[in-house]
């Protein structure tokens, strides 16, 4: 066993909020999403999701929230009413920091008349836009409900209610995508000013619809064409890639996926929902809710459907896995604050790695060859 200590400071907490529905299943999607039947029972799944957190206040540690993500399934299909009434009771329950930024996620073809201003109502000050492509065939591929016309439109009335903090959604490497097309996408979604990009490439995961009938994907020559022609775009628009796949304007990148990236704590609340807690005794341990959606409006007691340790001797991995994905890295003094572990645990192996040139001195950090070979850096640490 590796020796280990609580951590020494408390890392921040994140709050991460889990809505299942959606109006239709994209063949892509491995989220826990499911199809609406009827209409959404909000006022239940507001008492389950306060039901919910009751047993989860101990996991605060006098902290504040920094950060809340709503993600889905659909999030922007709930009504403003609901978030109002959602916040209101969080802000019973815990403190928010100042500026927390909170999140939530947006389909395009979801969104009636005055939706955006009633979210803005609620306390929720930054969106995530999923438009995925402005291309008519490859919304269709990718079974989206909604065309370039209601992207636009979505992008639009956001920043008429307000929004100037907003992420856009655009997927690449798409069945029949060319370098061209890609950098369209790219081109349209700039057109809006937006603050961050989360532009990702198209991967086929299991059971997903795409796992079983799997769409002819570009070649891998095409694939660098893309990443490569769609870097140098982003770019030379004044975007920096500050992790593997998300681009921000300077100083607009997520705080609370930083907090991700940089081995921070986060509750979990909803369907499905997994959280990550640094506790008093020492232990650090993931958790995750009940994931079908009847069952969580359903359950009595406990919403938790399981939990698990991060031993101490996996801890190093989990942290270089999510550190380096960063292109700034993480000081060497937040390796023990978040881990519990002396830096003298991973000496030899950052040693070994700056040696080769694929970390930089006195910094966790990946070097530009070291990002190309990510995936063996990080074997380092098994």
């Amino acid at each position: 066993m590796t020796a280990t200590s609580p951590v020494a400071v408390c890392p921040p907490l994140s709050l991460y909020i889990h809505v299942p529905w959606c109006v239709r299943k994209c063949p892509y999607c491995d989220f826990n999403s499911h199809a609406i039947r009827g209409d959404i029972p909000e006022a239940a799944y507001l008492q389950a999701i306060l039901e919910d957190l009751e047993p989860d206040l101990a996991y605060l540690r006098s902290r504040p929230i920094e950060s809340v993500f709503i993600g889905g399934g659909t999030p922007s299909l709930m009504t403003g009413d609901f978030y109002q009434q959602l916040f209101t009771a969080l802000r019973q329950r815990m403190d928010f920091s100042d500026n927390a930024e909170i999140t939530l996620e947006a389909n395009p073809g979801t969104l009636e008349a005055g939706r955006f201003e009633s979210f803005r109502e609620a306390g929720i000050n930054r969106l995530s836009i999923g438009v995925q492509s402005f291309n008519p065939e490859h919304l269709k591929t990718l079974g989206r409900i909604h065309n370039a016309q209601a992207a636009h439109e979505a992008i639009e009335a956001a920043r008429a209610a307000g929004f100037d903090n907003f992420n856009i959604d655009l997927m690449h490497g798409l069945p029949g995508q060319t370098p061209e097309q890609a950098i369209g996408d790219l081109r349209e979604a700039l057109s809006h000013n937006p603050a961050h990009l989360s532009w990702y490439q198209l991967t086929i995961e299991p059971n997903t619809e795409f796992f079983s009938r799997p769409p002819p994907l570009p070649d891998d020559d095409r694939l660098w064409a893309i990443y490569q022609q769609g870097s140098e775009f982003l770019h030379a628009a004044g975007f920096t890639d500050y992790e593997v796949s998300a681009w921000s304007r300077p100083g607009r990148e997520s705080r609370h996926n930083l907090n991700y990236w940089l081995f921070g704590d986060y509750l979990a609340l909803g369907a499905g929902a997994h959280g990550k807690v640094s506790l008093e005794d020492g232990r650090i341990i993931r958790y995750w809710k009940t994931r079908q959606p009847d069952a969580y409006l359903n359950r009595i007691g406990s919403r938790t459907s399981g939990t698990e340790a991060i031993e101490p001797e996996d801890r190093a991995l989990e942290f270089m896995m999510n550190a380096l994905r960063l292109k700034q890295g993480a000081d060497e003094q937040l390796f023990s604050e978040r881990t519990g572990l002396p830096l003298s645990t991973v000496a030899v192996q950052l040693g070994s790695l700056r040696k080769q040139g694929l970390l930089t001195p006195h910094r966790i950090q990946a070097t530009e060859q070291g990002q190309r070979y990510l995936n063996s850096l990080l074997e380092q640490f098994l």
